[in-house]
């Protein structure tokens, strides 16, 4: 009984560590317990590629041995204030001592996030087909990684499929990834959950097979009067009035003789079974997402597809209030829900739209007679302004008096574009075509003729961006240019800018941006890190019966021990943005090895390669932009800094010595490098990318480096047992935010993934961790609130 209470007390206390998960395992192991000495070889962690018998634990092993000193001692922990830690061992404490797991979560994981990893299976899909994602808890407080989708603009981007308002966990929106859980916080950020998702395996959209069941012949006007009725509600309190309506208006039923179809499930099948024929919209495709293109011509010419629209949408709206139905339970909609295919998924996504937003004031038996009233419009219109307010728009002044214009005259939803129609109507589904309708729409509405060359942005390729009036460059958030530059700008709407010019684009001209996937070596998220991802970061390390104090350290930036650093000015200086270069790139060579999609077959806008040249310490060094990586913002933590685990490996190194740093833990095959205290890097046969003119080339085994200080090293050799290739470098990109686009810079020219942490909300250790949990070896320090305070002084 006591041994029960004792387990049932250490869960509470324990939460989300894994501490506990083995404790039964470990306890049954008399005498074992870890120490920092046991051992000299280093377990991986994380590569599903290594033999067996390091994948069940990711650190050094636990020796045998007898009671260690302070074992079972019972230390009063309450004696610790529990404020901020400023030295460890804490004041009154030996670091020979022991820690209970009561004590160490007290000391050592107390308000620091846990990292927790998903799989979930694809109904319809082949094994081998499985979302992932990633759930955070532990820190106090309700601040998390992802920004405000309000702040941000990106609250269409994203839809819930069961109930109203936003998603509650990632897996419960009609898009995959989900958006609602996409952006950081921090411009040009992603969240970790994001991070994990795009390493999920989601089968091609696959054409449903011809049920063979057509529904009634159905005019124009009779479809706007069922849509019209449809939005007080469904008759699902009157089953026969129900029943009439769906099968007498729309649908035959087989059995209306012996067995009447009156009972949801069976008109929901019917329903499914109708709207899987192939001749219908495929909303799953890219190009049929921007749903305003099929009815924002009204003319006769247009008049079948707008019937087809319409009729498509009724059977939606239909399906999607009798799966709402307040007669089924919440855990039957869910598990409904789940089991239908995209395809009807993405009707059933528009038909909310349609329902939350739009009205039905003129009823009509041709289309150009049929009114619309738009909710969403007044709404709208404010986004749009505060988004053209927050961009700096060139035309600023005559593109809002266009927009008042256009309000008052009632123009805005039917003689601007069908882009303009979905963006102030509301009748956008979920997904990436939200961040092109609010520019496009703001590009139409722009008087200035020269916006007609910024015509074809579209979300087919949504690596790009355009030059407007030579005074500003704006960025795709999912483009390699804008997160690279967000911190010298604002990112909303899914864009980020305004941004430096560039002398390579004319006045108005829109570059689509060539950008690589990054290098197979390079760290990617599998599906046994997702499973592993909590056991993987724990604060705590491995489980065990205890924890020597002396096995964690309170780690901090360096930034008081180096003589360049003025820590209360920032006196960091040294780094500049010189200019951003786009060079046209060879279309031949875009046929390959590219997540843009180029073509040489591609009319339309050009292909460019980017860079950005820096100037650091009065030399010039480009960097080309040429994987697309990702910046995962960092998970905030309370009740910091906390002390780090041991085997968390790391190094240092400040924002303008990083170009000296090649071939970071061997991506490219090369024999990992290292850094020194002065920043210069050791080792790497291969340095792939940075030459005598800093873009190409490398350092020779044995070569001589120059280092930053001026002074010359040699290059040593570094093998496989003398080098964590998991270890993570930590990057000191404090002070003006070109160290921080320097730092993210150089991480695109090498292609790692970072995570981007501000140290005055997520301690550097909690930051370490998080790479560890995401896969990645790469961790940017920036601190805004020190900014801040520059600013007021």
């Amino acid at each position: 009984m006591a041994e029960s209470k004792r387990k049932s007390l250490w869960n509470l206390i324990r939460a989300k560590s894994t501490a506990i998960r083995n404790f039964k395992d470990v306890t049954k192991e008399a005498g074992h317990r870890r120490t920092a000495s046991d051992g000299d070889a280093v377990i991986p962690r994380r590569r599903s590629d290594l033999p067996t018998e390091f994948t069940s634990d990711r650190r050094r092993p636990r020796r045998p041995g007898a009671n260690g000193k302070g074992k079972g001692r019972d230390y009063e922990i309450h004696r610790h204030d529990p404020g901020p830690l400023t030295d460890w061992p804490p004041s009154g404490m030996s670091s020979e001592e022991e820690l209970s797991l009561a004590q160490a979560m007290q000391l050592i994981s107390r308000g620091a996030p846990a990292f927790r990893g998903h799989r979930r299976p694809i109904p319809h899909a082949p094994d081998h087909c499985y979302t992932l994602y990633a759930t955070v808890a532990g820190n106090h407080g309700d601040d998390t990684d992802a920004a405000n989708l309000h702040d941000a603009m990106t609250q269409l981007m994203t839809l819930r499929k069961e109930g109203s308002g936003y998603a509650n966990y990632p897996w419960e929106t009609f898009e995959q990834p989900s958006y609602a859980f996409c952006f950081g916080k921090r411009a040009g950020t992603i969240t970790l959950n994001h991070w994990v998702s795009l390493a999920s395996v989601i089968p091609p959209s696959i054409p449903l097979r011809d049920s063979g069941v057509a529904p009634r012949e159905i005019t124009l006007d009779r479809i706007f009067e069922r849509l019209q009725e449809l939005e007080r509600g469904l008759e699902d309190d009157d089953e026969d009035l129900m029943y009439k309506n769906l099968y007498r208006r729309l649908l035959r039923d087989p059995d209306k003789y012996l067995s009447p179809h009156k009972t949801l499930d069976k008109q929901i099948t019917d329903l499914i079974m109708v709207l899987s024929r192939p001749d219908w919209i495929d909303f799953t495709l890219p190009k049929n997402q921007v749903a305003t293109k099929f009815i924002y011509d009204n003319s006769l010419a247009n008049a079948p597809t707008y019937h087809k629209f319409f009729h498509q949408l009724l059977l939606s709206v239909e399906l999607d209030l009798r799966i709402n139905s307040g007669l089924h339970l919440a855990e039957a909609k869910e598990k409904l829900v789940a089991q239908i295919p995209p395809s009807i998924q993405w009707n059933l996504a528009l038909a909310r739209r349609w329902r939350e937003n739009i009205r039905v004031d003129r009823i009509g038996e041709q289309p150009d007679q049929i009114r619309l009233r738009f909710k969403l419009q007044k709404r709208q219109v404010r986004m749009l302004k505060r988004f053209i307010q927050m961009m700096k728009w060139p035309n600023l002044s005559e593109t809002i008096a266009c927009l008042k214009q256009h309000e008052a005259q009632g123009t805005l939803t039917g003689h601007i574009s069908s882009h303009a129609m979905a963006f102030f109507s509301g009748l956008i589904l979920p997904g990436t075509t939200f961040p092109f309708l609010i520019m496009n729409s703001l590009v139409d509405i722009d008087p200035d003729r020269a916006t007609d060359d910024l015509a074809l942005l579209t979300h087919i390729h949504p690596h790009c961006g355009f030059q407007y009036r030579g005074s500003y460059t704006y960025w795709t958030a999912a483009s390699i240019v804008g997160k690279v530059l967000a911190p010298t700008c604002l990112s909303i709407g899914g864009w980020v800018g305004p941004a430096r010019p560039t002398v390579h684009l004319d006045r108005a001209q829109i570059a689509r941006i060539r950008q690589r996937k990054p290098p197979a070596r390079s760290q990617t998220v599998t599906p046994e890190d997702v499973k592993t991802m909590n056991d993987r970061s724990d604060p705590l390390g491995p489980p065990a019966e205890v924890f020597p104090v002396k096995e964690y350290e309170l780690v901090a930036p360096k930034m008081d021990e180096d003589e360049d650093y003025d820590y209360d000015g920032y006196l960091t200086d040294l780094v500049r943005i010189e200019m951003l270069h786009l060079r046209p790139s060879n279309a031949n060579d875009s046929k390959h090895s590219i997540t843009s999609g180029a073509t040489s077959s591609d009319n339309g806008p050009k292909w460019f390669d980017a860079s950005i040249h820096f100037a650091i310490d009065g030399n010039s060094w480009p960097l080309r932009l040429t994987f697309d990586v990702n910046f995962v913002h960092a998970w905030p933590c309370s009740d910091g800094p906390h002390p780090l685990f041991f085997d968390y490996v790391y190094e240092s190194v400040r924002a303008d010595k990083l170009v000296h740093v090649r071939d970071w833990n061997g991506v490219y095959g090369g024999i990992n490098s290292s850094l020194d205290g002065s920043g210069m890097i050791h080792g790497g046969p291969k340095s792939f990318g940075l030459g005598s003119n800093g873009l190409g080339g490398g350092s020779k085994k044995g070569s001589n480096i120059m280092s930053a200080g001026g002074r010359t090293t040699t290059a040593t050799d570094h093998t496989g047992q003398d080098q964590d290739n998991e270890r993570v470098l930590v990057v000191e990109a404090f002070g003006v935010p070109d160290n921080e686009v320097l730092a993210r810079a150089w991480c695109a020219h090498w292609g790692l993934s970072a995570v981007v942490a501000d140290i005055s909300k997520t301690c550097m250790a909690c930051a370490i961790r998080e790479a560890y949990a995401a896969a990645l070896t790469v961790v940017i320090l920036v601190d805004d609130e020190q900014k801040v305070e520059n600013k007021d002084e």
